[in-house]
């Protein structure tokens, strides 16, 4: 496995690293054996973004959008007008002449909004006097618009026209928006959920606040669709709270708290000061039926069905994760330590071994009534049906923090860096086959064989 080869780094913070998080070079479940590295940013990528099969968009701090082929990691366009850096980023596909085309529409922190054309390269339109900058991006597609959310709230239709218009009058704008049934959105304002009502007569649009949902402590970092009737949300001091996407009544509350090591009175303050990044839920992904949420450096997989929880690892990264992602029995993190893991639910032998003490534990609660009130530690075999969280690989080659991934199946999987360069990592034995059966169409070709 690759190993820092585009440059080193120094181990970040002083944590203490665990045997059980180095599996070696020999990875028997990890395919992704080569990569391809993408240079054209200057400055952080932060955003990746798909287009259709076979592109994706790349933008960051340097205010570039780059659109790629993933095949063969051609830089396709480079898309040039903002001045700052980009700050929102999503692709919109509708239809038009019984065609399917694909816009881009990105936003930045020159208070921009522009609305792309990936198969020119062209800015189609672009708006420039909004009044704050953009934070986050949601399309509609079944009523053909989408939504722009900072200290205002805009919905556009496809020509990046406004339609409607909210101003907040408060300091906390909208950093996340989910889709709800019935027209309804759930928008996370720092500490509180305000559901948004869009109301269609005719060709009008309008927007109310319909209810605002205050239950959350501290700042929600998080806000996420789970399915049809669930979404979910998770603060700054690990409170994961499952809502009711039709009647907004919480469905389980979680207070996720690490057990914390024994420790002396000089460590005391050190640990007091890392104790709310610890417990920060700084991403979620959802498949539906499970949610993994990053929590500081560790990883915590729920059931929203049965509500509860399947599988945790308080030390699953070095440094906090950034993104996360679902795919049936596995999972991948992403963090700042620079490193990319893939990780497998395994069944816990019976009976389940204890952990050791000290190394991770798990607080939690359900049930909105409970919430004041710290329960009694829960150690590994109290918990029912929960299972093993095994790491599985370990994609080694950024030189600064992984912003997010994105996964296009056979076809490889796309990271971005702090270290301004992308990778798409790519099944090495595919790879092999592919460059095999392209040898002998061209002997065939040439009346080689």
């Amino acid at each position: 496995m690759l190993r820092w080869i585009l440059g080193g780094r120094e181990a970040q913070g002083t944590v203490e690293k665990s045997a059980a998080l180095f599996i070696g070079e020999e990875q028997p479940k990890n395919c992704f054996t080569e990569m391809q590295v993408l240079k054209g940013h200057f400055d952080i990528v932060r955003f990746l973004v798909q287009i259709d099969d076979l592109r994706f968009a790349s933008a960051g701090d340097d205010g570039l959008v780059l659109i790629w082929n993933v095949e063969t990691g051609e830089c396709l366009f480079a898309l040039r007008g903002h001045t700052q850096q980009i700050t929102a980023m999503t692709s919109y596909t509708f239809i038009r002449g019984g065609t399917a085309h694909t816009a881009l529409i990105t936003a930045s922190s020159d208070r921009t909004l522009s609305l792309w054309d990936p198969d020119s390269g062209n800015r189609v339109q672009n708006i420039s006097d909004l009044q704050s900058s953009v934070k986050c991006l949601l399309v509609l597609a079944h009523l053909d618009v989408w939504l722009s959310g900072g200290n205002e709230l805009c919905v556009w239709n496809r020509d990046l026209e406004l339609r409607c218009k909210m101003v907040h009058h408060s300091d906390a704008g909208i950093s996340a928006m989910v889709e709800l049934p019935k027209n309804f959105i759930a928008a996370a304002m720092d500490k509180e959920i305000v559901i948004f009502k869009l109301n269609l007569s005719g060709s009008d649009i309008a927007v109310m606040a319909m209810r605002h949902l205050a239950d959350h402590q501290d700042t929600i970092r998080s806000l996420i669709h789970i399915n049809d009737r669930l979404f979910a949300s998770g603060s700054h001091i690990g409170e994961l709270i499952i809502w009711d996407s039709v009647d907004w009544t919480i469905q389980a509350y979680e207070h996720i708290l690490w057990e914390e090591p024994a420790r002396d009175s000089q460590s005391e303050f050190k640990l007091n000061h890392q104790k709310q990044i610890e417990r920060s839920i700084q991403h979620m992904s959802s498949d539906g039926e499970y949610i993994v949420a990053a929590v500081g450096s560790g990883l915590y997989v729920y059931n929203v069905l049965m509500k509860s929880v399947v599988a945790y690892r308080r030390t699953a990264h070095d440094s906090n994760i950034l993104h996360t992602m679902l795919q049936r029995d596995s999972l991948m993190s992403c963090s700042e330590d620079g490193s990319v893991r893939m990780w497998e639910l395994q069944d816990l032998p019976l009976p389940a071994e204890p952990a050791s003490s000290g190394f991770f534990g798990m607080f939690g609660t359900f049930g909105r009534s409970s919430k004041q009130t710290g329960p009694p530690a829960k150690k590994i075999p109290e918990v029912p049906g929960l299972r093993s969280l095994e790491l599985i690989g370990d994609l080694i080659g950024h030189s600064g923090a992984v912003q997010m991934f994105l996964s296009f199946k056979e076809k490889g999987l796309v990271t971005c860096s702090t270290d301004q360069l992308l990778i798409v990592w790519k099944d090495g034995e595919l790879q092999s086959q592919l460059r095999s059966l392209a040898v002998f169409q061209k002997l065939e070709e040439n009346q080689g064989l």
